[in-house]
């Protein structure tokens, strides 16, 4: 399965510069444990998010809001069955994150926020 993830894109998100991707990547015994790890991290959250039986993301680019329970209580005021841009979801997250409860959110919906700030946020969550 190819991620379609640029180097850049994957070093930002797991807080690592270009170089030490390129030093993983070539299996660099030199890359602290850590370093893969967060890279192991991005890119299993970005291969959930792509999945093809669970991807968050619809045809269309747009996610039905019902997916997500806690996104579901952000957007109350929506209509059942209401559907949002990438955009739209990662503001509604942002503008509302000190109402989510975190220690209830599923993996899943975990890892769409993460993909969202990595694609959408370019890498930051604004918080």
């Amino acid at each position: 399965m190819q991620l379609k993830l640029s180097a850049r894109q994957t070093s930002e998100a797991a807080g690592i510069s270009r170089i030490t991707l390129h030093r993983i990547e070539r299996g660099n015994p030199s890359v602290t444990v850590g370093a893969y790890a967060a890279v192991a991290s991005v890119l299993e959250a970005e291969r959930a998010a792509h999945d093809s039986e669970g991807t968050p993301m619809d045809r269309g680019g747009v996610v039905a809001v019902s997916r997500f329970p806690q996104l579901r209580s952000l957007a109350w005021n929506l209509a059942e069955g209401a559907e949002l841009t990438a955009d739209e979801a990662l503001n509604l997250y942002e503008r509302n994150w000190r109402h989510l409860d975190h220690e209830s959110l599923s993996p899943e919906e975990s890892s769409f926020i993460d993909h969202l700030v990595r694609t959408v946020g370019k890498g930051t969550l604004l918080v």
